[in-house]
């Protein structure tokens, strides 16, 4: 792999090997019983709850004298010393969507009723229009995993509605009408905009058989489409560009014509020697973007193991682990750096709980947890990846279970859902102006304002 800037390079902080997650997901009220990510009371106790995306932490919460005001309480084990802070609930708390997320009780945040994840919608649908309240709050609670992932790893997150106008980014969450012009899915220049009907279970495996992927799922899309939001803003025009083209190719080739040819001929025979996916070999952006949802994927969900005490050596799952030649090919050092090893610990401890848990969900007559194969190629990619969110975002140090690795249950396709279907026609493709300028509650879509923001688009479907 071409190795980072030597700037970055001297940047790099030491990995601890450790068990604790970065975004946790496992919680304990004041009574002592487990709660969960998701939760707004302790179905024991009663004590109401929110999150404090700051602390990565759900809080059990007491009320004061202004109605508008919580007070955090004392629990244990994990925020057992933090300070009791005071809180205002987000104002979506009481929406379609409800959301139980918390902000500063302060000045400053009264000027702010949402909190940091739906602080970044501009546009959400009419929880009135068809079944649209029910999918709304499905593709807000996949949103927020992703927001407070994203947080955890102390990745930009700030809304370009109202934080960070230039550089920020938001969401446009839209439905098609039902005689109208489809929603286009994608990406342009901050705005990713998302089709709700992903959330209908329906809808997304009759997509997903369709497409012919083996994956496909709503926090799926939002991974993909933020990686394209995090090259925007964390390679394009740095010094991590050339790096990052040696690695995943020109970015600079044609975007439409690359697409054209990838669903006029498919992925190449042999993608699976360096792609993650067979979408991933549509265009070197795409393939930015599936390797980042890959990223995203394999962190989050090793962070709930080991929330939950799930992580561990198996015996019975033996692969011969990534070492750092995989990383460097011939080039690895003779000593593998504690950066180095942080990372092979993640993949190696991800190969091992994803071959435990296909073995899992095959028992139980469903599909593979993890119907990939991770190449060394594709290895080398994800590390780079590792390495700008660690050095570009000051991501926690990160570590997992470093034994075992090799390869996980065969598959095709998208690993996030981004497939996609033909090009141009009438009611989608690239660049085709569908629907008009939406407001809250809208359901239209947002036409691309420029031929580069255009090529930033693509259907789902």
């Amino acid at each position: 792999m071409t190795a980072p800037p030597p700037a970055y390079t001297r940047r790099l902080v030491p990995t601890l090997l450790t068990a604790t997650p970065t975004a946790r997901r496992a919680f304990r009220c004041r009574c002592g019983r487990p709660v969960f990510f998701r939760n707004d009371v302790c179905l024991a106790c009663g004590t109401p709850l929110g999150y404090d995306p700051e602390l990565v932490l759900l809080r059990p919460l007491a009320p004061t004298r202004d109605p508008q005001v919580l007070r955090a309480m004392r629990t244990r084990g994990v925020g057992a010393t933090l300070p009791l802070s005071t809180y205002r609930r987000c104002a979506n708390w009481t929406s379609a969507a409800p959301c139980n997320w918390l902000l500063p009780a302060n000045e400053p945040a009264m000027q702010q009723p949402f909190c940091r994840s739906c602080r970044l919608n501009r546009t959400v649908p009419d929880p009135a229009d068809r079944d649209n309240a029910a999918l709304w709050l499905k593709v807000e609670q996949a949103k927020r995993s992703l927001v407070s992932q994203l947080i955890a790893l102390k990745l930009p997150v700030a809304s370009r509605v109202s934080e960070d106008p230039e550089r920020g980014v938001m969401f446009d969450l839209l439905r098609s009408p039902v005689d109208g012009p489809r929603v286009t899915t994608g990406h342009a220049d901050g705005l990713i905009t998302l089709d709700i009907e992903e959330a209908d279970d329906v809808h997304r495996e009759t997509m997903r058989s369709r497409m012919d992927e083996p994956y496909r799922t709503l926090i799926g899309h939002l991974r993909h489409e933020i990686g394209h939001y995090y090259w925007q803003r964390l390679v394009q025009g740095s010094r991590w560009e050339a790096p990052c083209r040696a690695l995943f190719g020109d970015d600079r080739a044609d975007y439409a014509q690359a697409l054209q040819a990838h669903y006029a001929n498919g992925a190449p025979p042999d993608w699976k020697n360096a792609f993650v996916s067979a979408y991933a070999t549509a265009h070197p952006w795409e393939d930015w973007a599936e390797t980042w949802a890959h990223y995203l994927h394999m962190v989050d969900a090793l962070d709930t193991a080991r929330s939950f005490g799930l992580v561990a050596h198996h015996d019975e799952i033996q692969y011969e682990p990534f070492t750092a030649q995989a990383l460097h090919g011939d080039d690895a050092p003779a000593s593998s750096s504690a950066e180095d090893l942080g990372f092979l610990a993640i993949i190696n401890g991800w190969i091992e709980l994803t071959g435990a848990l296909n073995e899992v969900t095959r028992s139980m007559g469903e599909p593979d947890f993890y119907p990939f194969v991770l190449s060394r190629p594709a290895v080398r990619k994800l590390h780079f990846i590792h390495q700008l969110v660690r050095i570009e975002a000051g991501g926690r140090a990160r570590g997992g279970s470093p034994t075992g690795t090799g390869g996980v249950a065969d598959g095709d396709g998208s690993s996030t859902g981004a497939g996609g279907g033909a090009i141009g026609g009438g009611a989608g493709g690239v660049g085709g102006a569908v629907g008009g300028r939406p407001v809250s509650g809208g359901t239209g879509t947002v036409p691309p304002s420029s031929p580069a923001q255009q090529m930033a688009l693509r259907v789902i479907a």
